[in-house]
This record gives C-alpha cells, sequence and structure tokens, in this order.
C-alpha cells in the first residue's frame, strides 16, 4: 500500500516542488548519452566523412599512367578511364576492367623502392 502511494504521489506531482524536480532529473539523466554521441561523432562519423571525401576526390583526379593499388591488393597502371571503369595493366600483355571505385590508393615512389628491395631479397 506504501509502494502505491510513493508511485501515485510521483506520477502525479503530489507533494511540494515535485514537478520541477522531475523534470531536471530527466535532464541530467539525458547529459550522458549526449556526451556519448559527441564523442561518437569526433571519433568515428568526422574521420569516416572526411576519409570518403579524399576517396573521392582521388577517384574524380584519375587519369591515364597512374600507378594504382585496388582494394583487393592488385598493383597497376591506369591505361583506360570509362565512366564506371577503369582498365589496368598489371603485366606488360595483361589487363583487367575494374569498377572505378575499386581503386584504394596510387601508388608513391617509396611503395617502387620498396618492392625493389623485396625482390633483391
Amino acid at each position: 500500500m506504501l509502494l502505491q502511494s510513493v508511485v501515485m504521489a510521483q506520477l502525479f506531482g503530489g507533494g511540494s516542488g515535485a514537478g520541477g524536480g522531475s523534470t531536471a532529473s530527466t535532464l541530467l539523466s539525458l547529459v550522458p548519452f549526449a556526451l556519448i554521441f559527441v564523442i561518437f561523432y569526433f571519433l568515428v562519423i568526422l574521420p569516416q566523412q572526411k576519409r570518403s571525401k579524399q576517396q573521392k576526390a582521388l577517384l574524380e583526379a584519375l587519369k591515364k599512367g597512374d600507378k594504382v593499388v585496388t582494394a583487393s591488393g592488385i598493383w597497376g597502371t591506369v591505361s583506360n578511364l570509362g565512366k564506371d571503369t577503369v582498365t589496368l595493366q598489371i603485366a606488360d600483355s595483361t589487363k583487367i576492367r575494374i569498377q572505378r571505385d575499386q581503386i584504394a590508393r596510387l601508388r608513391g615512389g617509396d611503395d617502387e623502392e620498396k618492392d625493389k628491395d623485396k625482390d633483391k631479397d
């Protein structure tokens, strides 16, 4: 019986000042969730958006002769560009056609030097 009266008092605001305190406590209980969202935004969402913009710029700037690495790890040189596809030359007489979105990155001079050093060993 006592439990029912406590619940009724909380639900219907029985007692002086109980209504104002419950609103403040409700807002305070939402603060940790807001903080978690802010931290999540800066640690996950913002870097992902930045990476996505960089990848889009890379794909738009792609041109013939660029040395690239695909998402699956294939190294090649761009020999032809289409709207949605790229033709890569991966050996002297071997060409493959892949989706443009599968280009992961451009190969730099450091990649070439590392590859030559591994071939010597």
